[in-house]
């Protein structure tokens, strides 16, 4: 299977449209409300009927409660939700079998400690995606453009399949995928959001055209070595 690249953060017309272009495989929409890249439900329902059918459509939510989950999927029908909080393994289990779409779970990564329980959550989500840990004071998780050193990955399971964020653009998603590769490792997909960005929040049409186009070339190079 190709290396999935998603591009998180959509919130207009004309940089959605770029990332549909170049082949992204999943668009995030962010319902974060301290996030610059955060978008209302009418934004958010407009976006997924102009990506629906050309990708598939994710929804960003972090530590809400049922009937804000159920709101989101009647205006948006997401193909995936991304829980980007701190939703433990039993929460994942319970809004992927109420909801019936699948999951994909956010693990800030900082330390190897943080990677001791990404069993149990690839057990409950569909998807794992592991991050950059946010830094102590931020008011929102992801899109901080910060990366975390790849080596802490060394000691995953080689089966485990994941998809990896945190301070990736279109100059280092090439050696991000040829070094985790390199170890041996089951990189499903990348995932991008600053790293996209002229500004916080803004995203750039070329710079999500170069960030495609890096990682497909990278995940060419890699499947064929």
């Amino acid at each position: 299977m190709s290396l999935l690249i998603k591009i998180c953060g959509l919130s207009t017309p004309e940089t959605l449209d770029a990332a549909l272009d170049a082949g992204a495989d999943m668009v995030g929409l962010n319902f974060h409300p301290r996030s610059p890249r955060s978008v209302t439900l009418e934004q958010a329902a407009a976006l997924a009927r102009r990506a629906r059918g050309r990708t598939r459509i994710v929804a960003l939510v972090v530590d809400l409660p049922d009937s804000r989950l159920d709101a989101i999927r009647a205006a948006v029908v997401p193909d995936l939700w991304q829980l980007h909080g701190s939703e433990p393994p039993e929460r994942i289990a319970a809004i992927r079998a109420s909801q019936a779409i699948p999951v994909m779970k956010a693990i800030g990564v900082s330390a190897a400690a943080d990677l001791a329980g990404i069993a149990a959550f690839a057990a409950a989500a569909d998807h794992v995606l592991l991050d950059a840990k946010p830094p102590k004071d931020a008011a929102y998780p992801g899109g901080h453009g910060r990366p975390f050193d790849w080596a802490l990955l060394k000691g995953l399971d080689r089966a485990q399949p994941f998809l990896l964020s945190g301070g990736l653009t279109p100059d280092t998603v090439g050696a991000a995928v040829r070094t985790v590769r390199g170890m041996g490792l089951d990189l499903a997909g990348v995932d991008v959001s600053s790293g996209v960005e002229s500004a916080p929040g803004v995203k750039d049409a070329a710079k999500i055209r170069a960030f495609i186009a890096a990682a497909r070339a990278a995940d060419q190079e890699t499947s064929s070595a």
